[in-house]
């Protein structure tokens, strides 16, 4: 199985370097107010890639601090419900036995 794992990383490997050298053309990126950027065609995909990746990170971070919160909140209210509900010993019981 590690195998063809292997395998199948080596060959998606070899596929994007393909896509890489098939788009390594030079194209103009417009921005506003007439600038513009000329880079690979290849870079702008990688750039509005990892744009996106860290936009989906960043959503994923915040929803993973709610939900670690919402979670502590309720093991908290969990013990204090089982604390509340346990009846506690005095200490001087185990000498009047």
């Amino acid at each position: 199985m590690r195998y063809f794992v292997r395998l199948l990383e080596l060959l998606l490997l070899v596929l994007l370097v393909a896509v890489t050298v098939q788009n390594s053309a030079i194209v103009e990126f417009k921005l506003f107010f007439g600038h513009s950027w000329n880079a690979p065609l290849i870079l702008l995909l990688l750039i509005f890639f990892v744009v996106g990746v860290l936009i989906a990170l960043m959503a994923t971070f915040t929803y993973s601090l709610r939900v670690r919160r919402e979670l502590s909140q309720l093991k908290k209210e969990l013990r204090s419900r089982q604390s509340a509900s346990r009846v506690t010993k005095d200490p001087s019981d185990a000498l009047a036995d």
